[in-house]
């Protein structure tokens, strides 16, 4: 027994040598190439050459006992014909095998036909499951039946049988066990890589099917800046930077009709692409119902109706819409759960439109929403913004609040859209510091000339807004 023990630990040990090796294969170029199917005669030379060269480790490294060698030889030949198929385990365990039958030795035929047939073995494995690896527990099973083999062949094919008898109960179960632990450790090894290249595939296809979903978000609102050039009542200017590749705000601008401008900011509950869906089904319903009813809080109801049905998801959007008379100044408008937008006052006043008491689009069933009014003056401006802003925080928590918010406004008197969205963002950012964007960031800002229209009969296509 003592003498099995030492047996095996020195299989063993000559084993994880072989698996050290086989690690630093596992990462080659070679090994890649065949685990996505490229097999090609250089990766298959490569994978002969190497595992061979590991069979004759193993016979080299085994311990002589009589006229026989205990050894992990078989492992190589193997795992080749598992990972590379039938012509890499064959070129492998021949190699093995014809290097076991030049040291001779009363089993030296039967050694080197195992070699062989592991090998084969370990290829017609491979092509029988499509190039799939077995798996762990089905790999080691098939090592402990090859070593089994291996020792079948020894009684059956070797003489004289009474020392051979001796030579396997010696060595069978050492053997068996250093290379079925040699098979498992490797087989986890390879598991492990073949999983990690496709969480990695996963990760690389999810992130360019975000990219592409980015790009559509991004397209479906509205970008060009003048909006409107022919119009020298207003001007609007919208800017939205999701947390997330995509993200749940949505802002919208578009004209009712030759007097009239409809403008909307929104924000979804949660983030990533349910949100965004969710923002798209919602903005498609707004513009929709916008064309045909003539009142923010009628608007409001329809979409929310429209949302609540059927929504499993449970997911909701505040939304803040207001309808802008051209000719007057005055804005209709009706909230549903949003941030409160601020009036910029021409005289350097700030102030925070009054409640009008919605809850948020989708949260429930059958609400009515109120509407309520105010009156623009010529150079007073309409901040509309998401709580990406006022809930942007620093590296200590703290948030940016609303009324840092209200002092950055009451410092951009005067100036243009552009120039406002660039004094609220660079006022978050530098609150903001290096801490990680945690919610999408969107503007909507609205200001109003007075109440000529003005359009000219050659209005140039709008240009593009500066973007981040």
């Amino acid at each position: 027994m003592e003498f099995i023990v030492t047996l095996a630990v020195s299989l063993i040990k000559d084993m994880s040598v072989v698996i050290m090796v086989a690690y630093v294969v596992t990462r080659s170029r070679s090994f890649s190439e065949i685990l996505e199917g490229k097999i090609t005669f250089k990766n298959r030379g490569f994978m002969i050459v190497i595992f061979g060269l590991f069979s004759i480790f193993g016979t080299l490294s085994g311990i002589q006992i009589k006229d026989a060698i205990a050894n992990i030889r078989d492992l190589g030949p193997a795992i080749a014909g598992l990972i590379g198929g039938p012509l890499v385990g064959f070129g492998a365990g021949l190699i093995g095998a014809l290097h076991r039958y030049s040291l001779g030795g009363i089993t030296c035929f039967a050694c080197s036909l195992s070699t062989l047939v592991a090998g084969c073995l370990g290829g017609i494995i491979y092509h029988f499951n499509k190039g799939e690896f077995i798996g762990v527990f089905r790999a080691v099973l098939f090592m402990a039946f090859v070593e089994a083999l291996h020792m079948a062949l020894n009684l059956v094919l070797s003489t004289p049988y009474d020392v051979v008898r001796d030579v396997v109960a010696s060595v069978s179960v050492p053997m068996i066990l250093a290379n079925s632990m040699g098979m498992a450790i490797f087989a986890f090894i390879v598991t492990n890589l073949i999983h990690e290249r496709r969480t990695r595939a996963e990760k690389e296809m999810m992130e360019g099917e975000l990219r592409v979903a980015h790009d559509i978000q991004m397209g479906i609102v509205p970008r060009g800046y003048p909006a409107f050039p022919g119009r020298k009542e207003f001007d609007v200017y919208g800017f939205m930077k999701p947390a997330r590749q995509v993200g749940g705000d949505f802002y919208d601008y578009f004209l009712l009709d030759d007097g009239r401008l409809c403008f909307v900011i929104g924000d979804v509950s949660g983030k990533g692409v349910p949100a965004a869906l969710f923002m798209a089904m919602t903005k498609t319903l707004i513009k929709a119902d916008a064309g045909r009813l003539r009142s923010p809080d009628e608007i409001l109801t329809s979409v929310n109706n429209e949302t609540g049905k059927d929504n499993e998801s449970c997911m909701f959007i505040t939304v803040f819409i207001g309808i802008l008379d051209c000719r007057t100044g005055v804005v209709e408008y009706g909230n549903a759960g949003h941030n409160l937008p601020y009036v910029m006052r021409v005289d350097g006043r700030v102030e925070q439109l009054p409640r009008t008491g919605g809850v948020a689009i989708g949260a429930l069933e059958s609400v009515r929403y109120t509407k309520n009014r105010l009156t623009l003056g010529a150079g007073d401006c309409l901040v509309l913004f998401t709580d990406g802003i006022p809930e942007a925080m620093d590296r200590r928590g703290d948030l940016f609040s609303e009324s840092r918010l209200e002092g950055l406004l009451k410092t951009a008197v005067d100036t243009t859209p552009v120039g406002i969205r660039t004094i609220i963002l660079d006022g978050v950012h530098s609150f903001a510091g290096e801490t990680e964007q945690s919610d999408d960031i969107t503007l909507l800002i609205v200001k109003y000339f007075g109440g000529a229209i003005s359009r000219t009969s050659t209005d140039a296509a709008p240009g593009r807004a500066p973007v981040e």
